[in-house]
Formats: C-alpha cells, structure tokens, sequence
C-alpha cells in the first residue's frame, strides 16, 4: 500500500497532466455529477465508475452525493494503487481489478442490487470496438431497468467539416488556457512515475492491457450504436464543447 502522502501527490500531478488535454476538465465533471444527481432516483444511489483510473470522478462523485456507494474498476496496477492508497478511508469507495472488455466482469463485481447509474470519464474510447461492445453488454447487465450511462469522451461525428470544426475548438480553448506553458502530457507523466522508486515496482507490474496504445472506439456513432444493441434505450449528449461529450444512455 503507498503511502496517503505519495498517493495524493501523484494524484493531483494526474489530474493536472489530464487537464492539459481537456481545460474543461471538471466543467465536465460538474455536468456528468449533476446528471447523475438529477436521474439516479435516490439519495443512496450506487453508481460503477468504469475506467476509474485513480478514483478522480468517483471522489467528486462522493463529495456531491455523501450518501451514494462507488464502485470504481480498471485495470492498471499503478492508477488502482493510487486511487486506493490515497482514498483508503473512505469506505463508500470501492476499487476492483477487472478488464471491461472481458466478459462476466460484471458478475464478479458481487453487487448486492443492480446499479442506479455508471460513469466514465476519458476511458472507454481506448477500447477496440468488440471489446467496447462486451462493456456495455456486461454493463446493461449490472444497471438497474432505467438506469443512467454518462459518458465523458472526446468522442468525434462522422461529418468531417464538423469534426474539424469540434476538433479546432477544442484546440482553441486549450491554447486559450495553457498558451506556451502546458502541462507535462501523458508520456511524461508516466516516465516520471517509472522513475520514481516508491512507484517503481507498479510501473513494471502494468501490463500490455493496462497500457494505451492509441485510440480505438473514438467516434460518437459507434459508442450510440453499441449502447442501443447492448439494451439501452434513450441514446444522446447532454452536455458538448467541441468533441467533448457527456453521452448519455438510459437502460431499457
């Protein structure tokens, strides 16, 4: 177990390098949290936070909604340790090992009810897309009938003069706040993780899986398509800046 310090730490360096992608980061955050607030139908809810990373949106989640239980799953050693070395306390957050795009992780995440509702923030488009459609199949299978999917992603249309126009927005916005002075990116992140020795045995733990090598299930369409033949219904963004999306999704 890292330490609280060293985890805290390394989290808000996560949470500044991901912001160098997305300036809007936790405007994003705000709409996907008030989604979940205004749909879950309870003040307990119980909400699975898919590609949880080191627990960024599942902590804010509890910090809004102090009554809601979250189960927060990936499948990186390094995020998960961080998200359970630096939130070890609170017993509301639970983080589980398993691969989304394997079947019957939804089965062994145990629950003790189906889910009101399930987040994802800057996750799921790293999966290929047979691995993305396992996702929402297991998911449909652990949410609740009417149950919420909100999904925070650059998620790119098909148009390509409005996929530039999303695309240079975005790109306005990220100079507009950074200019010359952006935050270390992912590779450098990651580097300096490797080098540092309380993080060192982590890093050489990930493995291949865990690792991104590119984005696979990026396109909006692909995503809506997959959710209705997984057995949801309602289909849609809520919220939008250029390519970045909160997609929602309503279980049948």
């Amino acid at each position: 177990m890292l330490t609280t310090t060293v985890a805290q730490a390394w989290i808000s360096r996560w949470d500044r390098q991901q912001e160098g992608y997305l300036p809007d980061r936790e405007e994003r955050f705000t709409a996907l949290i008030d989604a979940v607030e205004a749909g879950a139908g309870r003040p307990d809810p119980l909400i699975l936070d898919l590609g949880c990373g080191p627990g960024s949106l599942a902590t804010r989640i509890l910090d809004r909604i102090p009554n809601a239980t979250v189960v927060a799953i990936d499948t990186d050693p390094l995020l998960l340790a961080l998200g359970r070395g630096a939130h070890a306390g609170r017993m509301a957050l639970r983080f589980a090992d398993h691969d989304l795009g394997t079947p019957g992780w939804a089965a062994a995440l145990d629950l003790d009810r189906p889910a009101d509702a399930a987040v994802s923030t800057t996750a799921l488009h790293w999966l290929p897309e047979p691995a993305l459609r396992t996702a929402y199949a297991e998911l449909a299978s652990a949410l609740r009938p009417g149950g919420l999917f909100l999904n925070g992603d650059h998620l790119d249309v098909g148009e390509p003069t409005l996929r530039r126009l999303e695309r240079a927005l975005a790109d306005r916005a990220t100079r507009r706040r950074f200019g010359d002075d952006r935050p270390e990116d992912w590779r450098q992140w990651w580097d300096a993780a490797a080098a540092d020795p309380a993080l060192a045995a982590l890093t050489a733990a990930r493995t291949a899986a865990a690792g991104h090598h590119g984005s696979e299930s990026g396109g909006l369409a692909v995503h809506v398509a997959a959710l209705h033949d997984a057995g949801f219904g309602e289909v849609g963004p809520l919220w939008q800046n250029g390519n970045n999306r909160v997609l929602c999704a309503v279980r049948r």
